[in-house]
């Protein structure tokens, strides 16, 4: 069948064909996109509550909340800078998974080295005092977290005195036979007032080195934090030519 040129079609067909491009135009921008929308983050229930909905797992159930506390960032469509979020409702929640999991390392690791970096001081303080508190009820276990909390004190606040106080509790309190000579003498690095690299190179390989990280996934994290520091410091000793 022969087809009609565009030309010989009637003008009232071709009219209503344009005044439907149009409409169709028009809608398309007055119609809003879909955005992405942040949801915040919700205050955590009571640990009893937890517990029993752990259906006698809580060590599971801990890794469970952890993943999602870790994945919060990252929502559909968003993403939500570890800064912008409400630090009261992450310690929270922190809290909570070591209530159902006391032995476990990730929320802390996760308190002093990720959530603890954030370039807002008060967060950070906020952050490292969860680290302390959580450090005295378990020093000989808890110790690495305070450790790398020294650093964050000396480093990025630059308070020598709050650092100094992590490091004497580490001396005095983490007194295990598992606890590296070089933990409890914090106060020794301070005192040779290395940078802020040279301290985390001596931490991480110590951490990695005693043995304590058993997970495999904390394993990897911390060993890619060091080869980053070590290809970084390198980086800063190569001369430029």
């Amino acid at each position: 069948m022969k087809q009609r040129p565009f030309a010989d079609l009637p003008r009232r067909i071709l009219a209503i064909a344009m005044l439907a491009f149009i409409l169709q135009i028009v809608i398309h921008l007055a119609t809003a996109k879909p955005t992405a929308t942040a949801q915040e983050l919700s205050s955590p229930p009571p640990l009893a509550w937890l517990n029993a909905a752990s259906l006698g797992e809580p060590v599971s159930a801990g890794k469970w909340w952890m993943l999602n506390l870790q994945a919060f960032d990252n929502q559909p469509g968003i993403s939500i800078p570890f800064l912008q979020l409400d630090y009261g409702k992450v310690i929270a929640w922190l809290d909570r998974i070591l209530g159902l999991d006391p032995s476990g390392q990730y929320p802390l690791l996760f308190a002093s080295r990720l959530y603890g970096e954030v370039p807002d001081p008060a967060k950070q303080r906020q952050m490292l005092d969860f680290v302390y508190r959580k450090f005295l009820e378990d020093p000989n276990h808890r110790w690495p977290w305070l450790a790398h909390a020294v650093v964050i004190a000396r480093h990025r606040l630059g308070d020598l005195p709050l650092a100094r106080t992590y490091a004497q509790a580490l001396r005095e309190r983490a007194t295990g036979k598992d606890v590296p000579h070089w933990a409890t003498q914090m106060d020794v690095l301070l005192a040779a007032d290395m940078n802020e690299a040279e301290t985390a190179k001596v931490l991480l390989g110590g951490l990695l080195a005693s043995g304590k990280i058993t997970d495999p996934h904390e394993f990897h994290f911390l060993k890619e934090r060091l080869d980053a520091l070590e290809k970084s410091t390198e980086r800063a000793s190569t001369p430029v030519h």
